[in-house]
């Protein structure tokens, strides 16, 4: 052998010596740039594009906005019971505060022990990973620092574009330092603390839970802060491969993690080798506790009421100027909303329909419960449940909602309506004693119907029939007997003018024909809760409320969402009202067989199609409509008679025998927990000689103006400012408006002026 061979022999060949110059070469780069800071882009790094890295470096920001993380938002009910959670991610964010401090010591030993030692990069561990990759072909892994991770976290959750979403994961030393760029900045401006609680929030934990607060939920049912020390080791094992280490599909690997996070606390000192061995012959199911997290309405325990819940929310502006930042707000905002729903009249309304119509009968039966005097909404509930599933009764169809929120073209009422042409001709005088001769069948001519503007134009007339017989019936029998052909001619009394207006400023929709008083075509089982709980209230109309407060994630009041109402008509005339209606719940009424043990009144309403009955009744302290209609699963209307429905099956639909159980099986089991009331006498049978008109009051000041009404026996109410090219600050109008007759005690509401004449030809302005 030569003595050149033998020193070729003797030292390292040229292709591995030029590997460790290269390796020596790429951390000297490295070093250097951490001594600049990465404060320019910079080439040279062997085994890395530098061309891509420079690119990458040139136009970066020198930090990243921590926008704030997504939360699932939590719907409540009147009593503070959770009853629907949404969100994109499943998370829950706490303050370090709330983590306990096994699980943060748990997460720092395992993932970045010297976190609280170094900055923004962990120069040991980062160089040593360096060496490794090197060797190893290029590779990148490990090495990142707490700080690191957590703006890796930041970009790809930040990520709106395929191609952000790629840049943040990306096996590439580009992307490691655009991190270690931002993670100097992060630790320039803020804490450790912060940065560490930022890193607990935002990591994944697997099987859909975001956070350490949403993991803690869900694999052991409690909350972060009571996380003892082998559930903390479990966690803190997830966040390196969530999917891998999963404790529900793979509890051999979550263990085996479990156990390694120990045996790396018991290194460093954090607990006692002995202590960590007794805790490692714990089997991982042992501590599992699994808790789910529902997401959406479907999942709800009122999936129907939750829906009109965010359907309502997503119309108004205070989540967001378009719907779709609504929606966004909704399910990522953390939002906490506070409802009106009642989970003892939801179980009441959901039983007593489920038990009357099934699923699949070729019908739809629903339920809407409201208060009087707040307008706040108690339950929801239909016999479709929530779900795509047509074959098996189910549909994303809110029937018992107003179409504006539900989707549903709605339903005709019946003989529902008949009750604002009893209270017009109350409120205009004519006496509840008043007989009216009604024949089974006649023709009314066109003209004897009144509009607003003058007579009805029509086909020529009216030719109205009665399915009740015929006879003289005054205002209590015409109304309890359901006549048709006394209300048609009562309507010629009245007109319909007013009789219109009224159901509309009741939320309603009627057109102005003269058959609008055997039922509009176009309502809803909640709209017809609302109405008639205005005459349970005496006259106060309140809008639907299924919201009553919405915080933000913080815990701030976003919005309140006071109550909405207005004094719709005379006390006295609503009194009058409920003295006739309540003789229908009465020995030989269409509803005595469905009374309860409460003062109660209540009106049937029957198509002339047989297509949908109704029956909607109240009490002083709470308004139910029940409905049944003839609906297949394409949505087309079919009659009620001929069809089985809840396993019974009917030869003739009437509002009393099919909606009226639905009705008063509700009612009867939520019973104990509604107050004894009476509903308070009609001042006689001459209403009008006991109402007062509102006086003028416009341009006074609120106190003048309040002075006046006060001693004309009203109660006053401030709804707010208007525009108006009135003086700011005195009164612009009233509601109802001067000259309007009401009874002592009720509600007059005075709007105050802008100032400034509107430019839209409204003056209110928008709810809240």
């Amino acid at each position: 052998m030569s003595s050149r061979s033998a020193r070729s022999q003797g030292r390292p060949d040229s292709g591995r010596v030029a590997a460790h110059l290269a390796v020596m070469a790429a951390v000297a780069v490295v070093m250097g740039v951490l001594t600049a800071c990465l404060a320019i882009p910079f080439a040279g790094l062997v085994g890395v594009a530098a061309k891509d890295v420079s690119r990458g470096m040139v136009n970066l920001p020198e930090s990243l906005e921590a926008k704030d993380l997504s939360q699932k938002t939590r719907i409540y009910d009147v009593n503070g019971n959770l009853i629907a959670s949404l969100y994109d991610q499943n998370r829950i964010n706490v303050p370090l505060s709330s983590i306990s401090r096994p699980m943060v010591k748990a997460i720092v030993a395992i993932e970045d022990y010297r976190f609280y030692d170094h900055g923004a990069l962990d120069l040991r561990g980062t160089l040593r990973a360096f060496i490794t990759n090197q060797a190893n072909g290029g590779a990148v892994q490990g090495g990142s620092s707490i700080t690191q991770q957590m703006v890796k976290q930041t970009l790809l959750y930040q990520a709106e574009t395929d191609a952000e979403r790629k840049a943040a994961t990306e096996e590439t030393y580009a992307r490691k330092i655009r991190e270690l760029r931002y993670a100097i900045a992060f630790e320039k401006n803020h804490t450790k603390d912060w940065i560490l609680e930022r890193y607990l929030n935002i990591a994944y934990f697997g099987d859909g839970a975001f956070g350490v607060q949403s993991a803690a939920r869900h694999f052991f049912s409690k909350n972060a802060k009571d996380l003892n020390l082998l559930e903390s080791a479990t966690l803190a094992g997830l966040v390196k491969n969530p999917v891998g280490y999963d404790p529900i599909d793979n509890p051999e690997r979550a263990e085996s993690r479990r156990n390694v996070v120990l045996d790396r606390m018991a290194q460093l000192g954090v607990l006692t080798e002995k202590k960590a061995e007794r805790l490692k012959a714990t089997p991982l199911e042992e501590t599992l506790k699994i808790e789910t997290a529902p997401n959406g309405c479907q999942q709800s325990r009122a999936p129907f009421f939750c829906d009109y819940v965010v359907s309502w929310l997503l119309k108004d502006p205070v989540l967001g100027d378009t719907p779709k930042e609504r929606r966004t707000t909704l399910k990522n905002g953390g939002l906490n909303i506070h409802t009106t729903i009642d989970l003892d009249m939801q179980e009441a309304a959901d039983d007593s329909v489920s038990s009357h119509v099934y699923p699949q009968d070729q019908a739809i039966g629903g339920l809407a419960m409201v208060e009087p005097g707040t307008g706040d909404v108690r339950a929801l509930a239909q016999s479709r449940p929530m779900g795509k599933d047509k074959a098996a009764g189910e549909t994303y169809l809110n029937y018992v909602v107003p179409k504006e929120y539900g989707n549903s073209n709605g339903f005709q009422a019946g003989s529902t309506f008949k009750v604002f042409v009893l209270a017009s001709a109350i409120n205009q005088g004519i006496p509840l004693s008043t007989y009216i001769s009604s024949p089974q069948q006649m023709f009314i001519p066109d003209s004897e119907f009144e509009t607003c503007n003058g007579p009805y134009v029509g086909d020529g007339g009216w030719d109205v029939q009665n399915s009740t017989g015929s006879g003289s019936y005054n205002l209590y029998t015409g109304t309890q007997q359901s006549v048709n052909t006394f209300f048609a001619q009562l309507e010629t009394r009245t007109g319909m003018c007013e009789p219109v207006k009224l159901a509309r400023s009741l939320g309603l929709s009627p057109g102005m024909n003269p058959s609008w008083v055997l039922g509009d075509s176009d309502t809803s089982p909640l709209a017809m809760a609302s109405a008639y709980a205005t005459f349970a209230a005496r006259g106060l109309y309140c809008e639907p409320r299924p919201v009553t407060q919405v915080l933000d994630s913080s815990g701030q009041v976003l919005k309140d969402f006071p109550n909405q109402c207005e004094q719709a008509m005379p006390g006295a005339t609503a009194d009058a009202v409920n003295d006739i209606l309540r003789g229908v719940m009465e020995p030989g009424g269409f509803g005595q067989n469905i009374a309860i043990d409460k003062p109660s009144a209540g009106k049937t309403g029957t198509t002339q199609s047989g297509r949908s009955v109704w029956f909607v009744g109240y009490t002083p302290t709470l308004a139910a409509a029940a409905m049944l209609a003839g609906a297949n699963d394409q949505g087309q209307w079919l009659e009620l008679g001929g069809q089985t429905v809840g396993g019974q099956y009917i030869s003739e639909a009437s509002g009393s025998g099919y909606a009226g159980p639905i009705w008063g099986d509700a009612m009867a089991a939520i019973s104990a927990k509604l107050p004894y009331e009476d509903f308070a006498p009609p001042p006689g049978d001459y209403i009008a000689g006991v109402l007062v008109p509102v006086p003028d009051v416009t341009g006074q000041s609120v106190e003048a103006a309040t002075t006046a009404l006060q001693a004309a026996g009203f109660t006053v109410a401030d709804g707010g400012q208007v525009d108006s090219d009135a003086e700011a600050g005195v009164v612009a109008s009233t509601s109802p408006e001067a000259g309007t007759s009401l009874s002592s005690g009720d509600t007059v509401t005075l709007y105050t002026s802008t100032g400034t004449a509107s430019t839209n030809g409204r003056g209110r302005k928008g709810r809240g």
